[in-house]
């Protein structure tokens, strides 16, 4: 069984930096692609960014491209989301998945998810 935790939400600033971090247990991050999405009130739930199993490849989406990297950590089991330059739209619930990844952007394509934590950036 996989289990998924977030950390590190909190609130900002616009153009203040926040890292999101998901520790995975049993052994998610080397079977696995991981993902962050979010979900703000009243919308869906969108992709934010991944990262492959093989190759660690990483793919963003274009709201975020150049603000936002995720970074893979074997040794600590865990991805992070590094978030710069944070804008009010970016305020959200981000929750980390695993799964196929296939493809990338799709809920669907993710197995296991975490919690979720809050991001709000204020203006």
């Amino acid at each position: 069984q996989e289990e998924l935790v977030e950390s590190g939400g909190g609130l900002v600033r616009a153009g203040d930096s926040l890292t999101l971090s998901c520790a995975a247990s049993g052994g998610a991050l080397s079977t696995s692609a991981m993902a962050w999405f979010r979900q703000a009130p009243g919308k869906e739930r969108e992709f934010v960014g991944g990262i492959t199993r093989i190759g660690s490849f990483t793919f963003y989406a274009d709201s975020v491209k150049g603000r936002f990297t995720i970074q893979r950590d074997d040794e600590q089991k865990a991805i992070h989301l590094l978030m710069n330059s944070l804008k009010p739209e970016d305020t959200a619930i981000y929750s980390c998945a695993a799964g196929t990844g296939v493809p990338m952007t799709a809920p669907t394509s993710f197995t296991y998810w975490g919690q979720g934590t809050q991001v709000t950036v204020s203006s």
